[in-house]
């Protein structure tokens, strides 16, 4: 009864979370559709490889379904965790992906979307209807029922091994998302009057008048203040000192400027 009053405690946490994921299922087909493909027709093989990369292949940290289900932690996972993760993703598939995406909503604070969740609720629903026709048809021995409860079960069938492989396609977004596999963004142009360099000298008065009260006479120069660099500095022939250890040899750093920039 705790286990189950825990397991809605978290539920409830996930409604509020804040971020959402990269890529909803209604856009997995189009953000890698590869991948997705291999997720129709290797589930399984699928369902270990995020899970184990999920857990940043670190097998030690491996607990069943991810320490979401009451038989976790009890199946000797310290012992063998590969065996037991293989075990998982065979024999209860659908809970293997269920468990992944829970561990990255957790980790993440990643809220489900409102039409992801009338998707899976879509798919559970129909599961439920194709189950519950199967056993109408057993009872009745119907043949045409009987029939109709066969199509219903695999066109139900269909749409769950659909909805899997988007969500596990899902969630192999999201982590190349967390792993930086995405790649440096383009580095959009700043508009004219933003650019700059600092071997130029900044034009005086850029975009401003010239003050209420006047310019100098024509002909003349601002009077110099104390202290300052006269015009003549350095002396003909000479160079100015260098300061002590500026620039670093290293300088610029390496991966600078970032590639695409402009100066």
């Amino acid at each position: 009864m705790a286990a189950s009053q825990e397991y809605l405690d978290k539920m409830k946490v996930r409604q509020n979370y804040r971020n959402i994921w990269h890529t909803d299922l209604l856009s997995t087909i189009t953000a890698d559709a590869p991948y997705c493909c291999f997720s129709l027709f290797c589930g399984p093989c699928v369902s270990y490889l995020l899970r184990k990369r999920a857990l940043y292949n670190d097998m030690s940290r491996y607990t069943c379904c991810a320490g979401y289900m009451p038989c976790s932690g009890k199946c000797g996972e310290s012992k063998c965790p590969e065996l037991c993760l293989c075990t998982e993703v065979f024999c209860c598939f659908g809970n293997s992906v269920a468990s992944t995406r829970f561990l990255l909503q957790d980790e993440f604070n990643i809220q489900t979307t409102r039409c992801d969740n009338c998707i899976i609720g879509f798919m559970f629903c129909f599961q439920q209807l194709a189950c519950i026709c199967s056993i109408v048809a057993c009872l009745v021995g119907n043949d045409e029922l009987s029939d109709a409860s066969q199509a219903l079960n695999c066109l139900a069938d269909l749409v769950y091994c659909t909805v899997c492989a988007c969500m596990q396609t899902q969630h192999k977004v999201e982590m190349d998302k967390r792993d930086g596999k995405f790649g440096p963004q383009p580095m959009a142009v700043p508009p004219a009057q933003q650019m700059s360099r600092f071997d130029q000298p900044y034009p005086p008065n850029v975009g401003y008048g010239q003050p209420a009260y006047g310019g100098y006479p024509p002909g003349s120069q601002p009077p110099q203040a104390q202290g300052y660099t006269p015009a003549t500095y350095p002396p003909p022939g000479t160079q100015p000192p260098q300061a002590q250890g500026y620039p670093p040899g290293a300088y610029p750093p390496p991966g600078y400027p970032a590639p695409g920039y402009q100066r």
